[in-house]
């Protein structure tokens, strides 16, 4: 997979290892998601984080919501391929075991999960396995006090981070990641803005409880990728209502679209109009599951009319360029033989295979 790092990086954080990955610092984005199975069935599991990984699935987390879970964890870890991270709430017990079972990552917030020692027992493990910790803070978790004197806002969620982030640092541990999530963007926005000012470990970026396929993709795409042009952002998961492998494809598609990453091919189509005299929308769909299979970072078209296609896309690497009931195949804004539509795909294919 080629990869183009973020030249925008204006936040410049620590970096942290989390298996094979750096993250921050100017390393490339990492797309991650979370399963949706029982953790405690290790087949469903499983067969769920290696169809993720064929997606393209980067780091992939897991609900640990009890101590079969956790030992579920190394009979998982040993039939997997990408970073493992453990999704822990309230038993320090449970991220212990989850140490012990060789995770890659761990996510906590620190100030929910006992007292001092609870913290530095955690803390120690990871320490001497060098397994890093991200601090997540979402909306509905902020404590009390801050939500007494700020509300729910941006502030208080940040306020609420920091917290988190001095707990470890008074334990001498600096392997850190931090979240902060909202359903609302501009709140989300706003928050890891007031973030970036104040610590430098690399941020994990999300809109939580972003909704179904469509809208959720949306809502992800205006919070991620105003962030990444800013720079901000090591990681990145698009919480959907949907099939986890949703999630991987519309990260990439955000990185892409953001210029945060460039990784096999864009489609560009236009949107039609009354000069279309072929089926543009059965092909474009036709061409868009050929690509998936492309890995090669090309820009591909296809438009609805000889009049403007190949001038509105001559950045295109190749493209078609749609007729009266036949087309144009061109290749950087030049015309390379028209065919008829019946033709028209499979000329393309042949002339797209070229290129890769």
């Amino acid at each position: 997979m080629q990869v183009k790092n973020n030249k925008c990086m204006k936040y410049k954080s620590k970096v942290v290892k989390v298996g094979p990955y750096f993250l921050g610092g100017g390393n490339p984005v990492r797309v991650q998601s979370m399963c949706d199975t029982d953790t405690r069935d290790v087949k469903a599991t499983v067969k769920q984080i290696l169809e993720l990984e064929k997606a393209g699935c980067e780091i992939i987390r897991v609900a640990v919501p009890d101590m079969a879970a956790a030992k579920a964890i190394g009979k998982i870890k040993k039939r997997i391929h990408i970073p493992f991270v453990a999704d822990i709430h309230f038993d320090y017990k449970l991220a212990l075991e989850c140490v012990e079972q060789g995770i890659d990552k761990i996510r906590i917030n620190p100030g929910n999960i006992g007292s001092r020692e609870k913290t530095e027992a955690v803390v120690k493990a990871c320490k001497a396995k060098k397994i890093p910790i991200r601090i997540g803070v979402n909306v509905g978790s902020i404590e009390k006090n801050l939500l007494a004197k700020y509300g729910p806002t941006p502030k208080a969620a940040v306020m609420s981070a920091l917290n988190h982030v001095k707990i470890l640092e008074d334990l001498n541990f600096h392997d850190i990641l931090v979240s902060i999530k909202f359903s609302d963007v501009p709140q989300m926005i706003e928050g890891y803005r007031l973030l970036a000012k104040k610590i430098k470990y690399p941020l994990h970026l999300g809109i939580t409880h972003a909704g179904t396929a469509y809208l959720g993709t949306i809502k992800n795409a205006i919070g991620i990728g105003t962030l990444l042009q800013e720079g901000i952002g090591a990681t990145i998961r698009v919480s959907l209502t949907a099939n986890p492998v949703e999630e991987i494809k519309a990260g990439f598609a955000i990185l892409n679209a953001a210029g945060a990453r460039k990784f096999g091919p864009e489609l560009i189509s236009c949107p039609t109009c009354g000069r279309t005299e072929i089926d543009l929308l059965g092909l474009t769909k036709k061409v868009e599951k050929v690509l998936e299979g492309v890995k090669k970072p090309l820009k591909v078209a296809v438009m609805g009319c000889v009049v403007n296609g190949p001038g509105e896309a001559r950045e295109a690497d190749i493209g078609i360029a749609g007729g009266k009931h036949a087309g144009a195949i061109f290749v950087k804004g030049k015309i390379l033989k028209s065919v008829s539509e019946d033709k028209l795909l499979s000329e393309f294919l042949k002339e797209l295979k070229k290129l890769y």
